[in-house]
């Protein structure tokens, strides 16, 4: 095709995915789209060196007529999406998602985001993954176990994860540029699955991530639509549940919904995501926004209160589904003490949540599905959700989602090693191509090593004295503890010193330079063949 380049390998079986046709409609997706994708990140720029100069996030004042507007909804719930209590999340590996399909869990995000490393291998074999798994042709073996889908049983609905805007995938080349990731990602699923979908009573069902502005929502809205004219699928069979992980998308939920009322299924709060986007947002503005070490920060903080319950009234109040946070316990087979406290900690969640009108929740491991689905199970009964709660009781104001320095908890040493303990790991394995890691009994994703990474940045930039020892954060301070921490892991098994060398040198990068990166994915990915 004049003017579209496949820069990467064509590995077995890859030319399934990778069609003539394939490729053509991504690139048509890009020619008409990718323009206005580089102005909204432009756009993103603007608002943060005016938060960086002083300002602040309020609702608009531009779109008061829509949050004033009591007439509008949403689309009604899609078939496979109107009972959502228990999500499970995980990457797109041949392994994950047989055990995804097989958990009992309602929902599987499909991801190929945050908890994806964008190795080209990963994301094309993903999508036959993603299709293997629909034609119930998937099989997997390693260390003499087999996995496949349990026969004649309903399998979790599929919702996909693609790419967030500001990523691109270098591999696919269009008139010189490389493609956004986004729609790499999106368009792909939908030319072959859509069909597959629609065959069983579902359809092509995604989660939109990292979004900023309720025009963000806007273009992907106008992708769907060019999408489904193109493929001749009928307008609203796509269907979209926002993540609302960045701060200033907080202040735009009843605009987002609004946006893509024709294809929305819905909100999440990704509390990660958020935390690293507080973090990153006002990064140079002293303690008014400085959280304490990220381990102390619970969803029962004030402006984390704010946020999920404004959430659940804004989506409710439009009829869609609030879906909840991230339980990422990973459990142990060695520990049973560390289970049985990390499992009361999941369970107070899903209860805070359940309670709180979420329709439902998200697990990172199979072994947590029952619990959720257990928690909500006994809020919901025979309810496939609560969209008549509608939370009129519920109020947040502008202050209440700014509240950031009403949050308790301290910074210590020992939080500061933890950070760069993880942050190190979890880039060793992301170089390596795994994007979910289990760490110290969580899983870990790319969200999570962001907030480890940006609160070492903003506790060097704002001078910060640790709690337990009064010693300052420095970067000299840092760098002494990254060989500290070093030294203990190289001494455990499976060390890879190539990997490790990379992932100190980016970490460096990331959390030491005095010029903040908006996401460490970009120079990782710069580094990645």
């Amino acid at each position: 095709m004049d003017g579209v380049e496949i820069t990467g390998p064509l590995l077995d079986r890859f030319e399934e995915v990778l069609t003539p046709e394939a490729v053509a409609f991504v690139a048509a997706l890009q020619r008409e789209f990718g323009a206005r994708r580089l102005e909204l990140l432009k756009a993103r720029e603007t608002r943060q060196e005016e938060l960086s100069a002083g300002g602040t996030l309020d609702f608009l004042a531009e779109t008061k007529h829509i949050r004033e507007d009591e007439s509008w909804r949403v689309a009604g719930p899609a078939p496979g999406l109107v009972d959502r209590r228990v999500e499970i999340t995980g990457p797109v590996d041949r392994k994950m998602t047989i055990n995804a399909l097989n958990s009992g869990a309602k929902v599987w995000l499909a991801d190929f985001e945050d908890a994806n490393s964008p190795l080209w291998e990963n994301c094309v074999a993903g999508q036959l993954n993603l299709r293997d798994a629909l034609d119930r042709a998937i099989d997997f073996e390693t260390g003499g176990k087999s996995y496949a889908l349990r026969p004649d049983e309903e399998l979790a609905t599929i919702v996909v994860r693609p790419r967030g805007w500001h990523l691109t995938e270098k591999h696919l080349v269009v008139d010189g540029e490389a493609v956004s990731a986004s729609l790499f990602d999106f368009g792909l699923y939908l030319f072959h699955c859509a069909g597959r979908q629609i065959e069983k009573g579902k359809g092509p069902y995604y989660y939109l991530p990292k979004m900023e502005s309720h025009l963000e929502a806007r273009l992907w809205n106008d992708v769907f639509v060019r999408a489904q004219d193109t493929l001749g699928i009928p307008r609203g069979t796509i269907r979209a549940t926002v993540l609302i992980e960045t701060y200033p998308a907080a202040f735009e939920m009843e605009e987002i919904l609004y946006e893509l009322r024709e294809h929305s299924a819905g909100l999440n709060a990704g509390r990660w995501d958020y935390l690293f986007s507080v973090i990153k947002k006002f990064r140079t503005r002293g303690r008014e926004f400085l959280l304490p070490e990220r381990n102390a920060v619970t969803m029962t903080a004030p402006f984390m209160r704010a946020y999920t319950e404004l959430l659940v009234r804004t989506c409710h109040k439009r009829g869609a589904h609030a879906i909840g946070g991230m339980a990422a316990f990973i459990p142990s087979r060695r520990d049973p003490a560390v289970n049985e406290v990390a499992l009361t900690k999941v369970r107070a969640d899903k209860t805070r949540e359940s309670g709180d009108g979420f329709d439902g929740s998200w697990v990172a491991h199979p072994d947590l599905v029952p619990i959720c689905r257990e928690v909500f199970d006994g809020v919901l009964g025979d309810r496939p959700n609560q969209l008549d709660r509608t939370r009129e009781d519920v109020a947040v104001s502008a202050a209440d989602l700014l509240s950031v320095s009403e949050t308790p908890g301290q910074i210590t040493e020992t939080g500061l090693r933890n950070n760069v303990d993880v942050a190190l790991r979890y880039l060793a394995a992301w170089m390596g191509g795994s994007g979910a890691v289990a760490i110290h009994n969580l899983m870990e994703d790319a969200a999570t090593a962001e907030i480890s990474r940006s609160q070492i940045w903003q506790w060097i930039k704002n001078g910060i004295a640790l709690d337990d020892t009064g010693r300052t954060v420095t970067r000299e301070l840092v760098e002494k503890i990254i060989e500290e921490e070093l030294a203990g892991i190289r001494a455990e098994p499976g060390y890879d010193a190539d990997l490790f060398t990379q992932a100190t040198a980016l970490f460096k990068e990331v959390a030491l330079d005095d010029d903040f990166a908006d996401f460490l994915t970009l120079p990782a990915y710069a580094r990645m063949p």
